[in-house]
């Protein structure tokens, strides 16, 4: 007897907690951002949300409602900004051809990043300005060419905490390998 209450208060526990999320969802709205190129960075209110796309399907971003500043970052291309404003239960979809900045001159160094046991989302930021994310970094093919000199790295998680943060400095034709923890 005292196992099939425990039963039914586990299940009634488990739709109430499920209801309590569906309700916190409604009262969220959604941003969806078709960029080109699609790794461009989403951050909504100066706050980093991840890339636009991943494997070219676009990213869905839970927002609270209300208007907010968007920014859209490339490395290789000028920031996008604009205002938007977010509905509860609705999807706000903006679409976004990046202007290309000019290629600066070789030489370069390579920046890569070993990502240890963080997200590929995680973004990654020199000097104050979004270069992607960990996952373009944290391979044998990619990683960021970059003109020598002393860049300040930091590293942020998709929730915006730094999770690494230290002075880098790039070599002529030389790779730096920055390993997280």
């Amino acid at each position: 007897m005292n196992s099939k209450r425990s039963m039914r208060s586990v299940i009634l526990l488990g739709v109430l907690m499920v209801g309590k999320v569906a309700l916190a969802q409604k009262d969220m709205g959604h941003l969806k951002v078709d960029a080109d190129p699609g790794r461009t960075g989403v951050f909504v209110d100066d706050k980093y949300l991840g890339p636009a796309a991943n494997f070219r399907v676009d990213r869905k971003y839970s927002i609270a409602p209300g208007q907010h500043s968007l920014r859209l970052s490339e490395p290789r291309y000028k920031d996008f900004t604009s205002t938007i404003n977010i509905e509860a239960g609705k999807t706000t979809k903006v679409k976004q051809a990046m202007e290309k900045l000019p290629i600066p001159e070789p030489p370069y160094g390579m920046l890569k990043i070993v990502k240890g046991n963080h997200s590929k989302f995680t973004g990654v930021f020199l000097n104050d300005h979004f270069m992607g994310h960990v996952g373009e970094y944290d391979n044998s093919v990619q990683g960021q060419l970059l003109k020598a000199g002393e860049y300040q790295l930091k590293v942020v998680s998709p929730e915006g905490q730094t999770i690494h943060e230290e002075k880098i400095i790039i070599k002529d034709n030389q790779n730096t390998v920055v390993t997280l923890k």
